[in-house]
């Protein structure tokens, strides 16, 4: 019987520099991964997509102080935690969510920051 000999292995090392690699791309084995969002100023709105792969709806937590935008989420294999600065204030209690096949798109209304001072 003929025992095998590792070194003999041709593709033994390109699998281990694979693995490595892909060890690599996340020190925590894909948890904690930041997420790719999206932020777009429609005039008289901001528009956030987040892409959140491997996450159900279930697992969605999302809270908005006027100024940060945070989602939260869990899926299987990966969690999400991210804090967006939004580059305007906005109007925290008129946000509206979608989730659909991975994407989170999150609307909400600027808030005026000039306001108008009646003279007596």
């Amino acid at each position: 019987m003929m025992r095998r000999d590792d070194r003999d292995d041709p593709f033994g090392d390109i699998f281990d520099e694979i693995e490595r690699m892909m060890g690599g791309l996340s020190d925590d084995g894909g948890f904690g991964t930041e997420t790719h969002v999206d932020v777009h100023d429609l005039g008289d709105e901001i528009r956030l997509v987040a892409d959140l792969p491997g996450v159900e709806k279930g697992g969605l937590e999302l809270q908005c102080d006027g100024e940060v935008m945070t989602i939260g989420a869990a899926g299987d294999r990966r969690e999400y935690n991210e804090h967006i600065r939004l580059p305007v204030r906005v109007d925290e209690h008129s946000a509206s969510a979608t989730f659909n096949n991975g994407i989170l798109t999150v609307t909400l209304r600027k808030v005026d920051n000039s306001a108008s001072i009646d003279l007596d």
